[in-house]
């Protein structure tokens, strides 16, 4: 079976800036890959890239069969504006259909069962009528997971999902997403700042840095820069 994402010899960036370069890795369906490293290092920018929404400088990415870019969910950084969106629980998850709708200016049974099963999943059912923008910061989280889930079965891609959470919230997310990974068999790439607290839901770890490091979590635990950085 071939990786659902192989990128071979990316070279990361804009303008004439590098942010990475000479980066190759795969993901196989049902891995929990967590990007680490430094600030500046490009770790969003990977994600853009293998996301399509930004050109790799050079280098390519080639997406498994059966796999599109437009089956993979993806829950970027909030942003304090999107914090504040004026829209219902319901309306914010249903919106993670829009690539099912095609032209359609409408959702139909289908996807409308589809964003309450994810609901479901996200625990989030009994807020379904509250307004977004009064929810806390975990709770909004799981409703942008429920989004994302919307979008994708196969793949979620999440940019730093605990950025803001306190320790207990940003707890109760990774083990959210471990569920995800391992119950709904769901390939999870996901950008973490503190790989202490990640390192142990995953099993593969991407490390950014001007050099990279790509292995099993046990191969990261044991290689000189992850003994560095978890010590």
């Amino acid at each position: 079976m071939k990786p659902q994402i192989s990128c071979q010899d990316l070279t990361l960036g804009y303008s004439q800036h590098i942010l990475a370069e000479h980066l190759s890795f795969t993901i196989e369906k049902g891995n929990y890959l967590c990007i680490v490293g430094e600030n500046g290092a490009g770790k969003s920018t990977l994600l853009r890239t293998m996301l399509g929404l930004q050109e790799p400088m050079a280098g390519k990415i080639v997406l498994g069969e059966g796999m599109r870019r437009n089956e993979i969910g993806y829950l970027p950084q909030q942003t304090f504006v999107q914090r504040d969106f004026p829209a219902s629980v319901r309306e914010v998850v249903l919106s993670g259909c829009q690539g099912r709708c095609g032209l359609r200016p409408f959702y139909n049974r289908e996807e409308k069962g589809i964003a309450d099963k994810a609901m479901a999943q996200m625990e989030i059912t009994s807020l379904a009528d509250a307004c977004y923008r009064d929810l806390s910061g975990g709770q909004q989280q799981r409703v942008l997971l429920a989004r994302a889930l919307c979008a994708s079965d196969k793949m979620l891609v999440l940019d730093e999902p605990v950025s803001g959470l306190d320790p207990k919230m940003a707890e109760a997310m990774y083990r959210l997403v471990a569920r995800i990974n391992k119950e709904m068999g769901i390939t999870i790439v996901m950008i973490s700042h503190d790989v202490r607290e990640a390192i142990p839901y995953a099993t593969h770890i991407l490390h950014m840095d001007r050099d990279f490091f790509f292995g099993t979590a046990e191969e990261y635990r044991q290689s000189k820069r992850g003994k560095l950085f978890l010590s």
